[in-house]
């Protein structure tokens, strides 16, 4: 019998820069009385990561630029926010009222370059001041978390780290990965036979996306508190690799 199980680990404390991610995790999962064994998977939200990070910015710092101006009056928002957005972002793809689509600097696509106010407080001021810039590197940050776990407990564990994106053609936001190690992006299913022994020939299933999605029905959107899932039974081998692979070639792209 195939089990996928994910735990959502519960009243997780809130998280301030320079906390070890990689210790609280451990301490609050002993208290749920989860043993942590090889080829588990720990899927955090970006929030948290950002945080540790020191990825919290104060509006009233930024100084937009002319173009960050121009696209604000265009997208009625804050020139300064739009600023930031610019920063993160290798192009602007769409621009339309409350809403800008970038290509991240990290390759993925999606609405003000991840950028959010949700859950975010600052030190001083007031909330809608301050905002959250995704992870400067998610692939080196889950690495770090995976290589300290490592150090502690000598587990091999795996590390997703996942934020809610929109998507074409369909309503609602949805988790997805922006960063990994030491699971597969793509699972490649080419040449496989199905039950009638046709062999695959396009099948790539983007499982780390997968992960991500069921662990945000755990995680949700509003005051859970419950930013990291323990994952034990995930169906495909764990192995090295970066979240590139699962970046589309603009070539390639059909969608722009």
């Amino acid at each position: 019998m195939r089990t996928l199980t994910l735990t959502a680990i519960p009243n997780f404390p809130l998280i301030e820069s320079g906390n070890d991610l990689s210790e609280i995790i451990i301490e609050k999962t002993r208290k749920c009385r989860i043993r942590i064994r090889d080829n588990d998977i720990f899927v955090l939200a970006q929030k948290i990561v950002s945080k540790t990070e020191g990825r919290l910015v104060q509006l009233s710092t930024v100084s937009p630029s002319q173009k960050a101006i121009e696209i604000a009056n265009e997208a009625e928002k804050d020139p300064r926010f739009v600023e930031l957005i610019l920063r993160e972002s290798k192009e602007v793809l769409r621009v339309r009222k409350n809403t800008i689509i970038v290509q991240h600097k990290r390759g993925f696509i999606c609405a003000n370059a991840g950028i959010d106010h949700s859950n975010v407080q600052g030190k001083s001021g007031e909330p809608e001041d301050w905002v959250l810039l995704l992870p400067e590197n998610p692939d080196e940050s889950a690495k770090r978390i995976r290589e300290v776990i490592f150090r502690k407990i000598k587990r091999k564990v795996g590390i997703l780290i996942i934020d809610s994106h929109g998507r074409a053609w369909r309503n609602g936001i949805v988790g997805t990965s922006i960063g990994f190690s030491g699971i597969p992006g793509l699972v490649d299913l080419r040449g496989k036979p199905d039950l009638f022994g046709y062999h695959l020939r396009i099948t790539q299933v983007a499982a780390a996306d997968e992960l991500a999605a069921g662990a945000s029905l755990l995680m949700g959107q509003a005051d859970e508190r419950t930013p990291v899932i323990h994952v034990r039974g995930f169906p495909y081998p764990l192995r090295e690799s970066k979240f590139s692979e699962l970046v589309r070639d603009k070539k390639m792209d059909l969608f722009r």
